[in-house]
């Protein structure tokens, strides 16, 4: 497989629906990034993040939309820029293990989050596959809708659910990222990710998303699947 699928992968990702939807890849959020090469910095490291896994992938996670503390600024679906700036050390996550390639950068302005964005879900995903024994390379995360979803009430900080015509403008770019990725698993966080790859003719776990109280039972049914792929 030729790393320029990925370069066309990336071109995919320009089709992003109107509305309150951001494009971390291709557009500028004039508020709270760093400045106007912000999407070309996210575009670098979510290429870097999935080259590194080209060929090696046991397990592929699915979760619903990109949310601002994570994509909106790593580039990267359920990793957050603390990750990346190497403060989540603590919970065994390397900055190493989502890419080494390039060096890893943050993109909103220091002022809005000095440490850098924090997701509660990338964290409590990175950390329990790792500790499952996965490596690195053998796990992607992706969503049912790559792009990130907003209220507009609330602006760019904030998280929605996407809509009908959302969800299906995300189908052609799910399609082509499975097809990007051979895999043993696919698994689905929550109720919206499973009908979208259900929609895709693709066999799926559906297990409990991590937010909102969900982490336990999360780490109780991924723990399972994992066990099924030994």
């Amino acid at each position: 497989m030729f790393f320029k699928e990925i370069d066309g992968f990336l071109q995919l990702l320009k089709n992003s629906p109107s509305g309150a939807v951001f494009n971390p890849w291709w557009q500028v959020d004039k508020q709270n990034d760093v400045g106007r090469n912000a999407p070309a910095i996210r575009r670098k490291q979510l290429a870097a993040y999935l080259r590194k896994r080209l060929g090696k992938i046991k397990l592929v996670l699915i979760g619903e939309a990109l949310g601002y503390r994570g994509g909106h600024f790593s580039g990267i679906p359920m990793t957050s820029e603390r990750i990346l700036l190497g403060k989540k050390k603590d919970r065994g996550i390397e900055p190493e293990q989502v890419f080494s390639s390039i060096r890893a950068c943050r993109t909103s302005k220091p002022r809005k989050c000095p440490e850098g964005f924090s997701e509660p879900t990338a964290t409590i995903v990175w950390s329990t596959l790792l500790r499952l024994g996965l490596k690195p390379e053998q796990l992607v995360l992706w969503n049912a809708f790559p792009w990130h979803s907003f209220d507009p009430r609330r602006g760019m900080l904030s998280n929605r659910i996407p809509n009908k015509p959302e969800q299906a403008a995300g189908l052609p770019v799910l399609k082509a990222f499975l097809e990007l990725f051979s895999r043993d698993q696919v698994v689905a966080l929550g109720k919206i990710a499973a009908a979208q790859l259900e929609e895709l003719n693709v066999d799926a776990h559906c297990i409990r998303h991590p937010a909102s109280g969900g982490a336990r039972l999360f780490r109780q049914q991924i723990a399972k699947v994992v066990q099924e792929l030994w």
